[in-house]
Parts: C-alpha cells; structure tokens; sequence
C-alpha cells in the first residue's frame, strides 16, 4: 500500500525544481553572456585590424613623395583596406595649373581615371554649416544623376556614398569621394569623425606632394619663357629614347634659333629682346602636340622633342613653326613692332640606335640637329633643314 506524500518532501520537491530552473536560467544567462562576450572580443579584433590597416595606409601615403605614387596608393589601397567599392577624388584646379604641371612632369593620367578636376569649388556640392563654418560630409544614398559622373570608373551598381571635403586652413581644396555598393554603409546618421581624420591626413599629403612638384616643375622650368630648360629636355631625351625603344616609335629632334637675335636687343633693348623670346616660344608652342616637349637651351636657341614623329612629319611641323615666326610681326611694349624670323635643324633617331647607349643616341640626335640648324643659317637664314642622324 503507498505512502502518502508527506507536506514536508512536497516542499523538498518543490525547492528542487525552483532549484534546477535557476541553475538552467544562470546556464542560459552564462551562454549568453559569453556569446556576447565572444562578439565584443570579435568586433575588437576586427577593429583593431581595421585601425591597423588604416594605420598602414596613413604610414603609407604619407611616405609618398610624387603625385602618382600618392593617388595610386590611394585608389589601389584604400579601397582595400576600408572594404569599398569605390573611391575617386575630386580636386580645385581653377586654370589647369595642377593638370598641366603633373602632365609636363610625365603624369599619365589614363592610368588614373579616378582623379577628377573640376575648376570651382562649387562644383564640389558641398554646403557651409554655418557661416564661417567649413563644409560637412555628405552621405546618403547614391544617386547616379548627382553621384556618377564622381565613379566613372565603377564596375559595380553602387549604394550609397560619403562625399568628404578636403580642407587644408579652413580652404576646401577637393573631395574624397567613397561609394559602397551596400545600401547601409554611408547614411546621415552615421558618424563621420574617422572618415574626417582620414580625409584630413589625405589633404595633408596631397597639398605637400603638390607643392614638391610644383617646385620640382619650377627647377626645370625656364623663367623668362615659361618652357622647358636644358635641365628638363636632357633628361626627357633619355626617357623618351628608352620608351621609344621598348614600343618601337620615332623621336625626331629639332633645334631652333632666332635670326639675328643681337639686332631685336640692339633696336628694342633687353626688354624688348625679352618680349621676343616670349613670343618665340609661344608660337612655337602652339604648333606642338601636349606630348611633345619645348626646351630653352639658352640665350635665343630653343629645342623640341617631337615623340612619335618621323624626320619627314618633324619637318613640316618645323616648316609650320618658321613660318609662323616670320609671317606676322611681333608687337612690344611701346607700340613697337618687331620682324623675327628663325633657322631651324631637324634630325630624327638613326635606325641602328638600339645598338647604341641612350646617352650616346641622346648626344648624337642633339647634335645632327645643331649640324642641320647650321646648314639652315649657312643657307640664308629664314629656313628649315632636315638631315637624318
């Protein structure tokens, strides 16, 4: 026959029950906390690789002294390391200085169809906080109307963008431009302190490699004329021989100068004289293809670098160029006019070069251009002489 159950072992049962739901509880609270615990150890890891990275990045382009090592690190590394699908920058070059100067500097800027000009800041679309107040990020959803022509490159339908101002002093020099093909990465509401940092640190570095080649330009720049000097035009010759080696093109030479040159400085004075060689080398210039390279080598004599040109075509262009001296009077300063007229000697690379050292193929087209420019002057003046190297 059963006992039956004593109050005091009902209780006892009872207490054990509440016991093991508690323990059950803590369990469940412990597999939770350490689940949460996991993930906080995971996102500080995966945070910490993400500030490493970038901190790698920041080492990286700061350490880049030429404008195409700097913008190349950019677009290929930051990408990357940020997990983004789209990256350009826009910078203010108000009259092409920047564009010029890095495509005279041998910029190739085919090779970086992420780098934007524009010419206005406003062009940028960024608007003042306040009065004073420099320009705030922009983030939002992409917009192809407003936000395609910043990714012309993107290979992938992008979602959303973060548009951040370049500022160097308070002045907005440019915008780095982020795209994601995720919809959530950039929205108002998310915080824009690191993207900031990083935009500044890029300024930095693009305002100082901007201004190295600016001085580099300078240092190989002709101050009266505004062209090339010697300097320049001996090192272009050597890079472009090597080049024209490897693709298996023409470089053509020609050396010009200016008849009777001591008469415009006797008639005009040195003023005068300056003026003259001014023009020159515009009237040269405008003959020329971007590609091709205009050197003063001093006093009243100039050299041109014609690339992928044959004796045959580097000869009706310095026929253009003679004739475009002499065909219509130089106006100076005082109402004066002057009559210029220049010789020039044309010479092209000789075909059995590639057996020959850069330098000595460089020395030889240099100087069967001067040989014919003296044919040119021992001629009457006034004419064009072609005699291949």
């Amino acid at each position: 026959m059963s006992q039956p159950i004593s109050p005091v072992s009902g209780q006892q049962g009872s207490d054990a029950r509440s016991h093991a739901a508690s323990i059950s509880g803590l369990e469940a609270e412990n597999q939770a906390l350490r689940a949460r615990l996991a993930y906080l150890v995971e996102q500080l890891e995966r945070n910490h690789d993400i500030m490493g990275r970038h901190q790698a990045f920041d080492l990286e382009i700061v350490g880049a002294s030429t404008f195409p090592e700097l913008i190349g690190t950019i677009f290929r590394t930051l990408p990357v390391v940020s997990g983004l699908d789209g990256v350009t920058l826009s910078l203010v070059d108000e009259g092409d200085d920047i564009l010029v100067v890095m495509e005279k500097l041998g910029v190739d800027f085919s090779a970086f169809p992420q780098m934007l000009f524009v010419h206005h800041t406003g062009e940028l679309g960024f608007m003042a906080a306040a009065e004073g107040a420099p320009p705030l990020p922009l983030l939002g959803p992409f917009d192809a109307a407003v936000h395609g022509p910043r990714f012309p490159a993107s290979e992938v339908a992008l979602r959303s963008v973060a548009l951040v101002p370049l500022l160097r002093n308070k002045r907005l020099i440019g915008s780095l431009n982020l795209a994601s093909s995720d919809a959530a990465r950039f929205t108002p509401a998310l915080g824009t302190d690191f993207i900031e940092h990083m935009a500044s640190i890029i300024a930095i570095c693009l305002e100082n490699v901007i201004s190295n080649e600016m001085l580099k330009y300078i240092g190989l720049t002709d101050a009266l004329t505004g062209v090339y000097n010697r300097r320049y035009i001996d090192r272009r010759l050597l890079e472009e021989i090597a080049r024209a080696r490897r693709q298996q093109y023409c470089i053509a030479c020609m050396y010009i100068d200016i008849d009777h040159f001591k008469r415009v400085n006797d008639t005009h004075g040195h003023q005068g004289g300056d003026e003259v060689l001014r023009e020159v080398a515009a009237r040269i210039r405008h003959e020329l293809r971007r590609s091709d390279a205009l050197g003063r080598f001093g006093g009243e004599e100039f050299v041109v670098l014609l690339i992928d040109a044959d004796l045959a075509s580097a000869t009706l262009v310095a026929e253009r160029i003679r004739a475009s001296i002499a065909g219509a009077p130089f106006e100076l300063s005082g109402a004066a006019h002057a009559s210029v007229s220049v010789s020039i000697g044309v010479a092209s690379l000789p075909s059995q070069s590639d057996q020959l050292p850069i330098e000595m193929v460089a020395q030889q087209l240099v100087a069967h251009a001067d040989q014919a420019l003296y044919q040119a002057k021992a001629g009457g003046r006034n004419l064009v002489v072609s005699a291949s190297a």
